[in-house]
């Protein structure tokens, strides 16, 4: 399979009075075309850092220091001073107006609350052509809202309601809407950042059906961001895990659930509740994750492992193969 993103060495800071905090440290990934990739951790792990940086949308006073962000085109997109030649492109390198081809048409971002992210001024179908017509300037207003009912009526919306306003939908439906504005330019990568926050489950349950059957209709790529690892058993083909801005571990998801190997993992699965096992105590994870501003040396989990060697806490563990298949960041396994 060909990878359609390609992430190395990236690093992402952020500069406050205390000082500087580094949320995405030194992330190497890799992303196949047409394959779900999971981004998993507690929050403030830094996976919705990781997925705006993808899409050059780190506001101030945050900045991608280090690193590149490779993306696969397959044809040459844009015109003038946005013109894209086809091939890997390094994202970081891009200028504002290059991205701003990118973004929609190559690439598309679903953000985590969809009342905030809609313009409370603008129907749906206001949301809608501007963004095609944005994209796209041959094309006609009618056109562009023909368009969006389509995109509407597959994700169980009546075409009629494009004349409605956000405060007139439910969540759900809302984050539907969110969804179809993030396909409306047919995008080969599409990243969702906590797509079913503050759902019911039964709303949850049909959302993630409808991105499973759009994603096979568009011949989507797609990077979920969440802290529900239900949800990424159900939906993603591998899945990152993330702890204070750094990869814990790497792996096919029937891998990672049926044998994890970095311990912040294990921590992680062992603190999900099983419905089927009642008699079962609750675990967590004792202490909390560290402060990004005074972040201690080596290993960040090590405050928190139960494996935790001396080793730990003075050499930052690299990212190395494991025996999964998958790659994993601990001492355990490169013999320290």
């Amino acid at each position: 399979m060909v990878d359609i993103l390609k992430i190395n060495n990236l690093t992402v800071e952020y500069y406050t009075r205390r000082g500087t905090a580094r949320a995405v440290d030194r992330v190497f990934l890799n992303l196949e075309e047409n394959k779900t990739l999971g981004l998993a951790g507690e929050s403030g792990c830094g996976k919705s850092t990781l997925g705006r940086s993808i899409m050059r949308i780190v506001q101030y006073p945050g900045r991608i220091v280090e690193g590149e962000i490779l993306f696969n085109i397959k044809e040459d997109i844009g015109s003038n001073k946005r013109m894209i030649g086809r091939g890997e492109v390094n994202i970081v390198e891009l200028s504002e107006e290059q991205m701003r081809t990118l973004r929609g048409k190559e690439m598309a971002y679903i953000f985590q609350d969809p009342m905030t992210s809609l313009n409370p001024m603008l129907s749906i179908g206001q949301h809608f052509t501007q963004l095609i017509e944005a994209h796209d300037s041959n094309i006609e207003e009618e056109a562009a809202l023909e368009r969006g009912q389509e995109i509407l009526d597959s994700l169980g919306i009546l075409p009629e309601r494009i004349t409605d306003y956000p405060h007139q939908f439910s969540g759900g439906m809302r984050q539907r809407v969110m969804i179809g504005l993030g396909l409306a330019l047919r995008p080969k990568l599409l990243i969702s950042d906590e797509p079913t926050t503050s759902l019911d489950v039964v709303v949850e349950a049909q959302i993630l059906e409808e991105m499973a059957e759009l994603k096979e209709k568009f011949n989507l790529t797609m990077i979920l961001i969440t802290h529900n690892l239900g949800v990424l058993a159900q939906t993603a083909d591998n899945i990152a895990i993330m702890y204070a801005g750094r990869l814990m571990e790497v792996a096919a998801t029937d891998v990672l659930f049926g044998d994890p190997q970095h311990p912040y993992t294990q921590e992680l699965l062992k603190s999900v509740p099983d419905v089927s096992k009642p008699e079962k105590k609750l675990s967590w994870i004792p202490g909390a994750p560290p402060d990004l501003l005074d972040p201690p040396q080596g290993c960040m989990f090590h405050l928190r492992c139960p494996y935790v060697m001396e080793i730990c806490g003075e050499v930052v563990p690299p990212l190395t193969s494991s025996k999964t298949g998958g790659t994993v960041a601990c001492h355990l396994y490169t013999g320290g």
